[in-house]
């Protein structure tokens, strides 16, 4: 299906076409570029004009410049714009006007990617849905995103991110959701904020583009929910509460099994049980507001309870698998390394904690824009409720040295500055019938450390 053609695209940025092309898909990297797609040159880590005759190469129907790149033959399909940047937003400005898909946004200091993909499982039974893919949230993913969408969608799922004050409002004007759903709000991007109170301000931007008659989620239990509810109140927009006490959603009880958590929660005095195909509480939690932002957008309960009976976490954000080691035995690893911050870390350490192992091993790496006090708040994980039934913990980053000289000396495994150098030593830390979490932010690789584990399961070598 066509997606763009070249006339609709030039009239959507005010760009000129230099000939007559169609794009089935937008794509802004020539590693996975699609033959067919509009390539968009955005200036990222690298000036995206450099890579315009590669992407015409591979296939690309034509390219979203703001020049002539040299080099390029003078038929080369191409739709210039005075700036790109600008350009993609004006296509996604007009992917999304021209669709009737209803839109939910969803934004949250903790776990609103996890809960992007649990509404895009739910929605994805009911209709043609389009949501974002992987982490793409900032000003370049959102209005990509967006111009991505076929315009006949019926469902989209648009996660909006942060980390600065005033990013969030612009997006959502983007996006002009039907239904905003903020996850949570945590200590995150500290050192951009004075305060949580002013990261939960900055949240509730997502409610400036609220279409007419549009609906806000909110999680009632965390700190600063008063000030999303007010937000939401000044600007007219119903809200919707979701929580553990009195709210219009209320998460009753919770049980943890090995792989997944069962949950009953009341609705409007109605009684629900819904599943969640990954254990921690907290995935609890979100999927109890997802399935309020759906009910939002017009899905019967019931239907969406069963769709979230779908849904599973994607690698790195709590991934539970088992590893047949090399040498015999097992493991079982908890992949959460993808991101962190202080509360997704302490909800990771839950569940670590709840495992049934021989052994309950962490990895934890250093937890990053966390601010003034983020030293602290690193040898705060020391005293987490889970931390008396963590084994030993083993550190990486110069901010994780904090926790790792607060630890007990018996829980205290081993400190590198990098990941790299922790890998070379998992052979004589990891035991079989060991639970072995790795968690840190995504610039501290702890990804390494997950491959790493998996290469014992391939009784690979290690290079010291």
């Amino acid at each position: 299906m066509t997606l763009w053609t070249a006339a609709e695209a030039a009239e959507a940025t005010g760009g000129r076409a230099t000939t007559e092309w169609v794009a089935n898909g937008v794509s802004i990297d020539t590693r996975t570029i699609q033959p067919g797609d509009l390539f968009v040159a955005l200036k990222v880590a690298r000036d995206g004009h450099d890579f315009v005759a590669q992407a015409l190469e591979k296939g690309a129907g034509a390219a979203l410049v703001s020049h002539v790149p040299e080099g390029l033959p003078e038929d080369a399909p191409l739709l210039i714009v005075k700036d790109v940047q600008l350009g993609l937003e004006a296509l996604g400005r007009a992917g999304r006007d021209r669709c009737n898909a209803r839109v939910l946004g969803v934004t949250g200091s903790v776990g609103k990617t996890s809960t992007k993909e649990m509404l895009a499982t739910i929605l994805e039974t009911q209709g043609k849905t389009h949501a974002s893919v992987a982490s793409y949230n900032n000003h370049w993913g959102v209005p990509l995103t967006l111009a991505r969408m076929p315009r006949d969608t019926e469902f989209a799922v648009i996660e909006i991110g942060m980390n600065h004050p005033g990013e969030i409002s612009p997006l959502a004007r983007q996006a002009r959701p039907n239904v905003a759903m903020v996850t949570t709000v945590a200590a995150v991007h500290l050192e951009a904020f004075d305060s949580v109170a002013g990261i939960a301000r900055e949240k509730a931007a997502i409610f400036d583009g609220l279409t007419e008659g549009g609906s806000a989620i909110v999680n009632a239990d965390i700190e600063h929910a008063d000030v999303l509810r007010t937000i939401a109140h000044d600007l007219g927009v119903k809200t919707v509460n979701f929580g553990r006490n009195g709210t219009d959603y209320t998460l009753t009880e919770v049980s943890q099994e090995a792989d997944s958590v069962h949950a009953t929660a009341t609705v409007a005095e109605r009684a629900i049980a819904f599943d969640v195909r990954s254990a921690g509480t907290h995935f609890a939690m979100n999927a109890l507001g997802a399935l309020a932002a759906c009910a939002e957008m017009g899905v019967d309960l019931d239907q969406a309870i069963a769709g979230l009976g779908g849904w599973s976490p994607v690698k790195g954000r709590g991934v539970r698998e088992q590893i047949a080691l090399a040498d015999g035995g097992r493991i079982e690893l908890l992949d959460d390394s993808y991101n962190a911050n202080p509360t997704s870390m302490e909800a990771a350490l839950d569940v670590l904690a709840a495992a049934q192992g021989q052994r309950r091993i962490a990895f934890l790496g250093d937890m990053k824009e966390l601010g003034a006090e983020e030293i602290a708040m690193h040898a705060a994980m020391a005293d987490v409720s889970a931390m008396p039934r963590v084994d030993q913990v083993h550190c990486v980053g110069p901010l994780m040295k904090s926790l790792y000289d607060a630890l007990p000396a018996d829980k205290r495994g081993l400190w590198f500055e990098t990941s790299a150098e922790m890998v070379t030593h998992l052979p004589e830390l990891i035991q079989p019938g060991d639970t072995v979490l790795a968690k840190g932010s995504l610039s501290m690789a702890l990804a390494q450390i997950v491959d790493g584990l998996h290469k014992m399961g391939q009784g690979g070598a290690f290079d010291r």
